[in-house]
């Protein structure tokens, strides 16, 4: 009997789609390597589409058929046991090891993008002096070099927004406080507020601010958040469910099931309404930019 899945779809389906990359690396096809796990096709394509759910000794076995590594072995058994949450919230640093960033995967995978934030610039769109403070003061403790190497991934993830195919729509809604907020001192600032600036010409990217003067607004109560949304197959079936990332201080939320996207979405579109247009929102930065200048 086929078991029917409750709750998020997204780590199985992250799961699934873990497992058919490293099935591929090792050159086998779903055929070989149902026989080889002796398994039926049916099971294996019902894992690599993310509808069931999946013990982490299935995931184990299926990892050594394949010669994964040993921590990427362990992140994928830690993974397994999410699929079968009725939520998931992931604890960095807990079942996953550090570095093995899902997020970064939807992120990468997603067709559009709808942002807001409300204290500070979203990772997709800092500089690398922006970047490097925040790393630094949420790492205490951690060596120069890896401070870099944490820089350098998250400049890296923001090839998407200028890559040749399959550019997300990206829609960033910043609290005015955001523009108002030194990071890293008035020269690092300033160089970060020039670059929205110039990520706002792009045709694909769209910033706007929300000004002190909007008063209330859906903001200040869903707090910062972003949306996904992501392609949709020949079928007309996303390949991905749509999926709202929320991060937290000791963890990430993503969430999924319909109503909880509707209630995002709708805040979003109270909050996009809320916000200045693109000139205006252009003119608030390149004040902003002065007033650091002085």
């Amino acid at each position: 009997m086929t078991e029917t899945p409750t709750g998020s779809t997204v780590p199985r389906r992250q799961l699934g789609r873990h497992l058919r990359d490293l099935r591929n690396r090792s050159r086998l096809t779903v055929k070989a390597a149902a026989a080889k796990l002796e398994w039926s096709e049916a099971k294996m394509w019902r894992i690599e589409t993310g509808q069931t759910s999946l013990r982490s000794l299935d995931v184990e076995a299926m990892c050594k058929a394949y010669g994964a590594e040993a921590e990427l072995t362990e992140a994928l058994m830690g993974l397994a046991k999410e699929t079968k949450g009725r939520g998931w919230w992931h604890s960095y640093g807990d079942v996953i090891p550090e570095g093995f960033d899902l997020y970064i995967g939807l992120e990468e995978a997603a067709e559009q993008l709808a942002w807001y934030s409300s204290e500070l610039v979203p990772g997709l769109l800092q500089t690398p002096d922006y970047a490097r403070t925040l790393i630094q003061e949420d790492n205490p403790g951690v060596s120069d070099d890896e401070i870099e190497r944490r820089v350098h991934v998250r400049i890296a993830r923001q090839v998407l927004l200028t890559r040749v195919t399959a550019r997300p729509t990206v829609q960033v809604a910043l609290n005015e406080a955001v523009l108002q907020r030194p990071v890293g001192g008035t020269t690092v600032m300033a160089d970060q507020l020039k670059r929205l600036v110039e990520l706002n010409e792009l045709d694909n990217v769209s910033i706007r601010v929300v000004p002190f003067s909007a008063g209330l607004h859906h903001g200040l109560m869903s707090g910062p958040f972003v949306m996904m949304h992501f392609p949709t197959n020949g079928d007309g079936r996303y390949t991905e469910p749509p999926t709202v990332y929320v991060e937290g201080f000791t963890g990430a939320l993503y969430l999924d099931k319909q109503n909880e996207i509707e209630r995002y979405d709708g805040a979003f579109q109270s909050i996009w309404g809320s916000a200045l247009d693109r000139a205006g929102s252009t003119t608030l930065l390149q004040h902003a930019v002065k007033e650091l200048s002085k």
